[in-house]
Parts: C-alpha cells; sequence; structure tokens
C-alpha cells in the first residue's frame, strides 16, 4: 500500500514509523554490516541499486556504493529528494535521503546523502505466499533485464497477490536490481496463465549446492484479470496443501 494511502488510515504512519535515534542507528548497521541491497528511488521515477557504504549521524551524513556508471545514476543526482527501499527477511524498511553527491573514489563510487531522521517498517507480505505443489511445475517466460535478446524460462518459486520468486540459474547472467521485466507470461496450472511486468526487488542465495539464487519480484500494474486468477489460485493451493497435510 502506497505511503499516501496509509496516511489516511487512523493514526496515519505512526504505527509504521522509526524515529528513535539508537533504533534509526541500529537497522542502518544492519544494513551496512549485511550489505543488503538496496533501490534509491528518484523523484522523477529513477532507480538505482546500492548498499550502504558508511554511515555518519554527527555529519547528518549516509553513503552508498553504486555503480559510477549506471544509466540512471545521472537522473537521480537532479532530483531534490529520493526514498531508499530495502529488505531484511520479511520486513520492507524505507526512508527518505536528501542532497546527493557523487564522489568517485579509487576502487568505488559512493553516493553521499543526508542522514534519515526516520524510517518506516513495514511487513513485506501483505497477502499469502503460497508454494506450488510438487506436481505442477509454474514457469515465467521472460527476457533479461540487461539482454534484450535473451528469453528465459524460470521456475516459479512462490506467489502472493503482490509479487512471485523466481529461479535464477548460476548459469545465466545476473540481472539488474530495480529493472523492469514486461509482459511476463506467468503460467502456475493448466487454468492459470497471465501477464504481467515484474520488478526486480532483490536477489537472495539459496546456498551453493541449489546453484543458483532467488529472484524477489514485485508485479506492477497487474490488470484485474491478473489478480482475480492470482486470488483463485492461491485459493485453491491453500486448500490443497491443507488436505494433502490432514492425510
Amino acid at each position: 500500500m502506497p505511503l499516501e494511502s496509509l496516511g489516511a488510515l487512523p493514526g496515519g504512519l505512526d504505527e509504521f514509523r522509526i524515529t528513535a535515534t539508537r533504533e534509526v542507528g541500529a537497522i542502518l548497521k544492519q544494513l551496512l554490516d549485511g550489505s543488503v541491497r538496496l533501490n534509491i528511488n528518484g523523484s522523477d521515477g529513477c532507480v538505482v541499486p546500492a548498499t550502504v557504504w558508511a554511515v555518519d549521524a554527527e555529519h547528518d551524513s549516509l553513503s552508498f556504493n553504486v555503480d559510477g556508471h549506471h544509466p540512471q545514476l545521472a537522473a537521480l543526482l537532479e532530483c531534490d529528494e529520493a526514498v531508499v527501499v530495502g529488505y531484511m527477511e520479511s520486513v520492507k524498511l524505507q526512508f527518505d535521503t536528501r542532497n546527493l553527491v557523487l564522489v568517485h573514489g579509487p576502487r568505488a563510487s559512493v553516493l553521499r546523502g543526508s542522514h534519515p531522521r526516520e524510517i518506516f517498517r513495514f511487513q513485506r507480505r501483505g497477502a499469502y505466499r503460497v508454494r506450488p505443489l510438487l506436481r505442477s511445475t509454474p514457469m515465467a517466460r521472460l527476457r533479461h533485464t540487461d539482454i534484450a535478446e535473451m528469453q528465459l524460462e524460470l521456475r516459479v518459486l512462490d506467489v502472493s497477490i503482490g509479487g512471485c520468486a523466481i529461479f535464477l540459474p548460476d548459469d545465466v547472467p545476473p540481472m539488474q536490481l530495480g529493472g523492469v521485466m514486461n509482459r511476463v507470461e506467468v503460467t502456475l496450472d493448466a487454468d492459470t496463465r497471465f501477464n504481467v511486468d515484474l520488478r526486480l526487488q532483490h536477489v537472495t542465495s539459496l546456498g551453493s549446492e541449489s546453484r543458483g539464487v532467488r529472484l524477489g519480484c514485485e508485479f506492477v500494474n497487474a490488470d484485474a484479470g491478473a489478480l482475480r486468477a492470482l486470488q483463485r489460485y492461491i485459493d485453491l493451493t491453500q486448500k490443497r496443501s491443507r488436505m494433502l497435510s490432514a492425510l
């Protein structure tokens, strides 16, 4: 749910807002220590992936490690403010930063912005997420975010009303965090097939034995037909899982 919608609810955003200096610092330290992948979103819609490089509350500074050649970096630097979004486990974190400045170093490009005075903390999964049953093999047919001519057919690991996770094998080049895959054909079973745009939100390692990574994707502008098909699939999968558990 967008912040403006949450703010209109009774109590507004207060239950999601963290303002205590120690708590804000602790969260930023977790992002730093875990090299958590983030998206820095400009006010004009540009998105640049990053990780926290350094935290300096005393000097009102927060630095990010970014790709100095990222195609949307110049547009981001033109924005007066930006929104940083990241995920830790089942929690979505979001905060503002301002006055972004790019500093080139000998080994990395560092993007400096203002230290956040508050962080919003949301549960990532507002809808029930299900894993497909073993007898079905849901697939997503899509184009690589960075290699337009590369068409892929990837296994869907789980799905919710707001997004899905897909498996990217080690032998496929990594995809761009924040990148959008247009017109992805998602086939969950014989009765559930739809097209939707996917935005890559986070990448999770599944261990060396898995020979791949988990791509957490958000559905972008899913139409009413796709949402109805998704909800029906989720409901049926839940019912079948309960039936199998009872046997």
